[in-house]
């Protein structure tokens, strides 16, 4: 009997890799290049079942790494991810390649060495370490699309200051909400980013709330309180981009008319955790991706794929 080939189909979302205003024209499915490819089995060195598992244990990897992968036929336009594996000196070498809708190369990368034996008798928690190895490699690779992608095109991050809408502070004591929000946008302005007066074509909105709560008796027996100050970020979309978050104990009632330094000091720890999600989250500092094509050895990465205990 014929031994039935089976393809690789895998799909995600590009949300993963853009997280900023719309979908970039950059991976946003793997799956095989068609039905009259080969089969991922037979260039996997692997059984059927085998390279199912490969297939479905890396679409799973990708998940944990945000990237929502599925595994589904290729459709039109989709971008997809050509894996197989080669025998080198005695071992297997996993190979992923990043395919472009036209089916050219876009980047290959590859993944962490393993014996035959293991690969060949690999079972489910075998196949699990080599989808989580793979999966930091290809998350790499597909930041740096991204990025390379952003560099190219004139309106992204990488060439402008993000437009950041501040709605304000609420739930703070005294003057906390007028004292706090007024440090803050003066502690942003001397960031590469720029606070603007609507949420109009704002590129991210900050939102911010203080919480007070009973504390622990201080040291020499005065009442204390715990005092919560939260900064959400969140993307043109709603998405939640981060959040920064500030915890401290304080005397019982000390901020109960003016918080002066205190304002000053929080808003400045504040406006540069926000930069730095911004940087985060928008991939503005990724470096791009080395040419289409490119191939080169796989990076060490703590605690390579081995056989399971037994």
């Amino acid at each position: 009997m014929k031994r039935r080939q089976q393809p690789l189909r895998l799909a995600f979302s590009c949300s993963a890799l853009l997280l900023l205003g719309g979908c970039l024209d950059v991976p946003h499915p793997f799956a095989h290049s068609g039905k009259n490819g080969p089969g991922l089995a037979a260039n996997a060195l692997l059984s059927d079942a085998n390279a199912s598992l490969w297939a479905k244990d890396v679409a799973q990897a990708l998940l944990q790494q945000t990237i929502p992968a599925i595994a589904q036929p290729t459709r039109k336009g989709d971008w997809w991810l050509n894996m197989k594996a080669e025998l080198r000196n005695g071992q297997i070498v996993p190979i992923y390649t990043v395919m472009t809708p036209k089916n050219t190369v876009r980047a290959t990368q590859e993944g962490q060495p393993v014996p035959v034996e293991q690969w060949s008798a690999g079972d489910g928690s075998f196949f699990t370490l080599v989808a989580q190895d793979a999966a930091s490699r290809i998350a790499a690779v597909l930041t740096g699309i991204q990025a390379d992608d952003m560099d190219k095109d004139p309106h992204s991050l990488k060439h402008r200051a993000a437009r950041v809408y501040f709605t304000g502070v609420t739930g703070a004591p005294g003057d906390g909400n007028t004292s706090l929000a007024q440090a803050f946008v003066a502690s942003f302005w001397d960031s590469e980013d720029t606070i603007q007066n609507s949420a109009r074509n704002a590129d991210f909105i900050v939102n911010t709330t203080v919480k007070l709560s009973p504390g622990p008796a201080g040291t020499t027996g005065h009442p204390q309180e715990h005092i919560e100050i939260v900064w959400h970020v969140v993307d043109a979309n709603g998405k939640e981009a981060g959040a920064a978050t500030q915890l401290h104990d304080i005397d019982a009632h000390s901020l109960d008319q003016y918080w002066g330094d205190v304002a000053v000091a929080a808003a400045q720890e504040a406006a540069a955790a926000t930069k730095q999600i911004i940087d985060r989250y928008s991939g503005r500092d990724n470096a791009p991706l080395a040419a289409p094509g490119t191939s080169k050895p796989a990076p060490a990465i703590p605690s390579p794929p081995s056989a399971p205990a037994g």
